[in-house]
């Protein structure tokens, strides 16, 4: 083995063999080796090894941290909180920059780095206790320039950071490695993954390193399906040497055997919640490139109680429906979802009424148990002459989506690709009520929208007299 330090230089050596032994993960070996060969191997290092051993990561990294052989597009590390997936991505794009081995001078010049947002970058990616800047050695660690959100290091390969909260600002740049951290909890997932897709175009193969806890979404389904990507996975507890006793107690107390433990703790991808009135296989079963040629279409609305920043989203959903011939066999198409958050009133109807006038939509239908009168004002400042129903709900969110979920069912609805937010709150929608984050303002329009073009039709038409919603 030779390594040297010079000043602050530290020369980091090859320690992938050791008396036969393969290194990797090296740290494990050694730990279950008794006194002699640990002392053996520490006692052949020089200092400067010694002072770089820090920094080897293949020696001290678990198998799930490490990049798996082959000419794999995208790495998904899997992991439950804490089990290292940070670190393993910051440690990855190291290795692109810097070179895996003493004589690799490193591939990778121009790194994406996108998180849910830019502060989710700066302070876990890049400022954080596993991020760039910690795992990095003094003689090549890169400085970050906050006007210009990057990281360069000394030998010039340059690290840009992004936000999934926007998109198009990854449209331009170009590069030849990405770290994606946490694609699960994206809200723009599926636009911004296409964005940095385009965008990964330099050198002969570039790749990208997606750290996530799993959940049900859309992007996660597609990506793991997809034959170019490779994946690992580890529960919490594969780190337990790095995290605080009390917390693993708590949380497993707490949560395990639950299915909250099993995605949060285990690192496992649930395929569905339990109970649920939509699966993803149904939803996938559903998906089609081109809308059928529809009688009818109608724009539904759930609007939120208020409209500043912590407000429950508007859901704003586009159905269509083949309203033709008997009740019992029209079917419908869901063609677009433009929720949005954090609006004023006049807002989401301006969007409400635009996507009517986009698809043609002969009505709009909006829930009004919160706003009442309100909510009809609203839109007729907008546009004093657009067709409007109001609904009522009567019963719960649950009891209103059997009936939709049931024409799901039937294959009687399908869905145009690109609906991935809408569709990951269908899957968390049970009999019991929803199991996901925050209101399903999104399934909540869907189902009002169904009601009005398939069920309250079929209803109608079985029965003179028509229960409330």
């Amino acid at each position: 083995m030779n390594s040297q330090k010079k000043g602050d230089v530290v020369v980091i050596p090859d320690l992938s063999t050791w008396n036969g032994h393969d290194l990797r993960s090296g740290a494990a070996w050694l730990a279950s080796e008794g006194p002699d060969v640990q002392e053996a191997f520490l006692d052949e290092l020089t200092e400067g090894e010694l002072l770089a051993l820090p920094f080897l990561f293949e020696f001290w990294a678990m198998e799930h941290q490490l990049p798996p052989e082959g000419e794999w597009k995208t790495w998904m590390i899997l992991g439950g909180r804490g089990a290292g997936k940070t670190r393993a991505g910051a440690e990855w794009v190291r290795g692109m920059v810097e070179g895996a081995r003493p004589d690799d001078p490193g591939r990778a010049r121009h790194v994406a780095l996108v998180g849910e947002t830019i502060e989710q970058v700066r302070e876990v990616m890049v400022f954080g206790e596993s991020g760039l800047l910690a795992c990095s050695p003094p003689d090549r660690k890169p400085e970050w320039e906050a006007g210009r959100k990057r990281l360069v290091w000394p030998n010039g390969a340059v690290a840009q950071a992004f936000s999934a909260h926007d998109p198009e600002s990854l449209r331009g740049p170009q590069f030849d490695a990405a770290w994606a951290d946490e694609l699960a909890k994206w809200k723009k997932a599926e636009a911004t993954w296409d964005m940095l897709q385009f965008g990964l175009r330099l050198g002969d193969h570039p790749q990208q390193c997606v750290t996530t806890t799993p959940r049900n979404v859309p992007i996660l389904r597609r990506l793991l399906d997809t034959g170019s990507t490779v994946s690992t996975s580890a529960p919490t507890e594969a780190n337990r040497a790095f995290l605080p006793e009390s917390f693993l107690e708590e949380v497993k107390a707490r949560y395990a055997g639950t299915r909250l433990g099993r995605q949060e703790l285990m690192g496992e991808l649930l395929d569905e919640a339990e109970g649920a009135l939509w699966t993803p296989a149904m939803l996938r079963a559903a998906q089609v490139e081109r809308a059928p040629d529809l009688s009818r279409i109608v724009v539904a609305v759930d609007p939120p109680v208020s409209g500043h920043g912590g407000s429950d989203e508007c859901g704003i959903v586009v159905v269509g429906a083949q309203a033709r011939g008997p009740v019992r066999d029209w079917t419908a198409c869901v063609l677009d979802d433009v929720s949005l958050r954090g609006v004023s009133p006049a807002n989401w109807a301006r969007v409400a009424i635009t996507a009517m006038e986009s698809w043609g939509a002969d009505r709009l239908v909006a829930e009004v148990n919160q706003g009442g009168d309100m909510v009809q004002s609203v839109i007729r400042q907008v546009d004093p002459l657009v067709p409007f129903k109001a609904v009522h709900a009567a019963r719960g969110k649950a009891a209103r989506a059997e009936p939709v979920a049931a024409l799901y069912e039937q294959g009687r609805v399908k869905h145009l690709r690109g609906l991935g937010e809408l569709e990951e709150q269908m899957c968390a929608m049970t009999a019991r009520g929803f199991e996901g984050r925050g209101s399903p303002d999104r399934v909540d329009a869907l189902v009002w929208a169904l009601h009005e073009l398939i069920v309250e039709p079929a209803a109608k038409w079985r029965h003179p007299q028509v229960r409330r919603l």
